[in-house]
């Protein structure tokens, strides 16, 4: 859990302000750059800073658990394709209409699509789940441009001042936004009870969840979207945004809705479908988490290997 600003201690304030000031001036200078161009650079400047920033230590680490049968080429191309996915999912959220343009224009399929559609017909609320998966974003632009407002809950980032700005971009596809914690699940809730749509990223590792599976290993997970899709009678519902091989266009995945039964089945069948669809697009997960990290006795403890 990011540390409260007020916490911060006067050099853990100035490195944060350092890093915000330069990642802020690395998107300041993408977006000079027209967006056919400025994609695919962030992406390929990112994968090149990737080794230094860490991230192929973890894509690595998380590969050698789940998937130790890849080859060295393998492990080495994914990581080059993680963290150009991210570098531009990055900088399409900064880089406002063009991206929007895109999103809007994205093919939806899937059961889920109608599923939606019948919620919002009858009056019920409805859960979107989403994950770290291509451009998860992409499919909240795209299902508001549709004409179904929804509210999102997002985690506060460790650094506050990019946490501000970044806020303040994402809200600019929709609103209202939640912040993960007491008040932003009150705020979430009477939302939800009042017969709206909220999105969920749903894919991280969660203190105080249940410990389920995901690619065959014990993964600590949130039972809180199946819990509050039972309670308020709510379509349950996964999305995910996948980028396309020309890798600016994307497709938008509504897959059928889950199954009201139990919170651990339920959530359980959200981490088995996404984990078939990041199997079939290996470089669009965000390997770049500790999703297989311990929690109290849970998870993968670390003399299991700490992931």
């Amino acid at each position: 859990m990011p540390i409260d600003p007020s916490q911060l201690t006067r050099a853990q304030k100035a490195g944060f302000f350092a890093a915000n000031v330069a990642l802020r001036g690395i998107i300041g200078a993408a977006r000079l750059v027209p967006y056919t161009w400025r994609v695919p650079a962030m992406g390929w400047l990112l994968s090149r800073l990737a080794p230094l920033a860490g991230f192929d230590k973890r894509v690595r680490k998380n590969l050698m658990l789940v998937a130790p049968d890849l080859s060295t080429q393998d492990v080495d191309r994914l990581c080059r394709e993680v963290s150009n996915n991210v570098g531009r999912t990055v900088i399409e959220l900064y880089s406002g209409a063009p991206f929007l343009k895109r999103a809007h224009a994205a093919e939806v399929t899937g059961p889920g699509l109608a599923a939606l559609e019948q919620a919002r017909a009858d009056g019920r609320p409805v859960i979107l789940v989403t994950g770290h998966f291509g451009n998860y974003d992409a499919a909240r632009a795209n299902l508001i441009a549709r004409g179904h407002p929804m509210g999102a809950l997002y985690r506060r980032m460790k650094n506050p001042y990019f946490n501000e700005h970044y806020v303040r971009t994402i809200s600019r596809i929709g609103t209202p936004m939640f912040e993960q914690g007491r008040r932003g699940m009150m705020e979430m809730v009477r939302h939800l009870k009042q017969g709206g749509i909220i999105a969920i990223v749903a894919d991280l590792h969660a203190h105080g969840g249940s410990e389920l599976q995901f690619f065959g290993k014990p993964a600590v997970t949130s039972l809180v979207n199946a819990e509050l899709a039972l309670k308020y009678g709510a379509e349950m519902i996964p999305v995910y945004g996948i980028r396309k091989q020309n890798g600016l266009d994307f497709e938008i995945v509504m897959q059928a809705p889950i199954e009201h039964s139990d919170p651990v089945t339920m959530t359980q069948t959200v981490n088995d479908e996404l984990e078939k669809l990041v199997r079939q697009h290996m470089g669009q997960w965000f390997w770049i988490h500790r999703r297989w990290k311990p929690w109290m006795h849970l998870g993968i403890q670390p003399e299991d290997g700490d992931a």
